[in-house]
């Protein structure tokens, strides 16, 4: 049962990322950073994990001058996150002897 769950989101910053990302198309940068009160550092560590494990999907363009980095979550990022969800979900109804 727990091995159904998957590394690459073992992190709570990789798990709001993935959160986010996952309940809408895409999403910018400081968005990101604001919802999950990260540094740049920080998130751009946890994106380059996810995006190096083909969950995440980099999106960088100029809206006039200013550079836009937006993220979106690949179609095997979004399998990967639901199968460790519902891994998570089969080790929580576990508490009530698998009544849930």
């Amino acid at each position: 049962m727990i091995g159904g769950l998957n590394k690459e989101f073992d992190h709570r910053v990789r798990l709001g990322i993935m959160s986010i990302l996952m309940v809408n198309k895409d999403v910018d940068f400081n968005t990101v950073k604001n919802l999950l009160q990260l540094t740049d550092g920080n998130l751009a560590s946890h994106i380059t994990a996810l995006e190096k494990a083909g969950f995440v999907a980099v999106d960088k363009a100029f809206v006039g001058k200013k550079p836009r980095t937006t993220y979106r979550a690949t179609d095997t990022g979004k399998k990967a996150f639901a199968e460790h969800l519902d891994a998570l979900e089969k080790i929580i109804s576990l508490r009530d002897g698998g009544k849930s």
